[in-house]
């Protein structure tokens, strides 16, 4: 490798001087070139887009991959495929998983028993979710992830070089404009004082050699203060103008992560959608099961189911005195009440969600209703909102 001594040297005598500079700041003995509100206003802005880009991005990832580090090593294949630039092979979904292994199942406890046939079902409409889900994991990662992970890798590392670059030609400025403070100082000093030898170590740490007086040394220090001064001021405004222009390009990352963000609502909206039918129609076809089989195990609403309408009962409430009735020697049974239900009259019983009732049936009475008590209590109940125990 070739060594370029001076360049080294060079380059470390600029750390050593914007280090001064910036140590000086830090302590309030020297000036600092502050930037215009605007451009500060700008980099805050760009602060807090970075900030919360990557907090979203990091969390889209645990939202789409819940759990990136498991037995299968998914992450670690993704990231070793994305380094050799190649499209990483299509992988099942938990859900997929879970539908072949009830399948798998099925067949071995034989598809045509009850059990055996609703695995089958089940399984199925898990594989339908899982490639629900895959779909909208594919579609999420491209429109929404992808633009996120580009600005965070692409525009914003340009954004901080350019800033850094900016940050260290402001300190070059502010040296330039110690340096040529201090070099006349002195050479108001000189002038004063008489015709002295100027002392360089306060303005130029290099050796020079004095072949004229002070006063006109003096005055080509000022002068080549002046030009050094000019020149960082020039680099310095360029710089400016080149980040202020990155800067103000945020906007535009705003508006395209918008319209991102909208592509990728539209997307979770239709896999929500998809995985509600699918469940919905696997709930129809195991509601078709057989009720002695699976009573009661499928309904399509989670509300309470209405009571059925005691007008259509054989037995009317004007003929049915509740009081009258007696619970048979045999056919009586304990049930779990559901659902909290208000009774409509007096023929009626009120239930409370949870509590252990009394149940049974009389001859001529409509199927949809039995005859339930609760200590001395004793009224109609609507089956449909019991469980029956024994």
């Amino acid at each position: 490798m070739d060594f370029n001594v001076k360049k080294i040297a060079s380059g470390a005598g600029v750390f050593f001087t914007r280090a001064v500079q910036f140590t000086e700041e830090k302590l309030g003995q020297a000036e600092k070139t502050e930037l215009d509100a605007h451009f500060e206003n700008l980099m805050i802005r760009a602060d807090c887009t970075k900030l919360w880009t990557e907090k979203i991005y990091r969390q889209t990832e645990v939202l789409l991959q819940p759990n990136p580090i498991d037995h299968t090593g998914a992450r670690i294949e993704e990231f070793l495929y994305e380094k050799l630039d190649r499209k990483a092979p299509s992988r099942n979904t938990n859900a997929e998983l879970l539908g072949h292994y009830m399948q798998d199942a099925a067949k071995e406890f034989g598809p045509g028993t009850p059990y055996g046939s609703t695995l089958m079902e089940v399984g199925e409409c898990e594989r339908r979710l899982g490639a629900a889900e895959r779909d909208f994991l594919q579609t999420s990662a491209i429109s929404f992830l992808t633009p996120l992970r580009n600005f965070l890798e692409g525009d914003w590392r340009t954004i901080s070089k350019e800033r850094r670059l900016l940050e260290n030609l402001r300190l070059d400025l502010d040296s330039c404009k110690t340096r040529l403070k201090k070099a006349k100082a002195a050479e108001a000093r000189s002038a004063c004082d008489g015709e002295t030898a100027p002392d360089f170590q306060e303005t130029r740490p290099r050796n020079y050699v004095l072949s004229a007086s002070a006063s006109a040394l003096w005055s080509e220090e000022v002068e080549k203060a002046e030009h050094e001064l000019r020149v960082a001021q020039t680099e310095f405004d360029r710089q400016a103008e080149v980040t202020r222009l990155l800067l103000e390009g945020i906007s535009s990352t705003h508006v395209n992560h918008l319209r991102c963000l909208h592509e990728f609502v539209e997307a979770q909206a239709a896999y929500y959608k998809q995985c509600d039918f699918h469940m919905k129609e696997l709930q129809k076809e195991l509601s078709s099961c057989d009720e002695n089989v699976l009573p009661n195990a499928f309904a399509l609403s989670s509300t309470h189911p209405a009571a059925p309408a005691s007008e259509g009962s054989p037995l009317e409430t004007d003929t049915l005195k509740i009081e009258e009735v007696q619970a048979p020697a045999t056919g009586t049974r304990k049930a779990k009440v559901l659902y909290d239900y208000d009774a409509a009259d007096s023929s009626e019983l009120s239930l409370l969600a949870d509590e252990l009732i009394t149940v049974y049936t009389v001859p001529g009475m409509d199927s949809d209703w039995l005859i339930g008590e609760r200590g001395n209590q004793k009224g109609k109940v609507p089956v449909t909102y019991l469980e029956l125990l024994s």
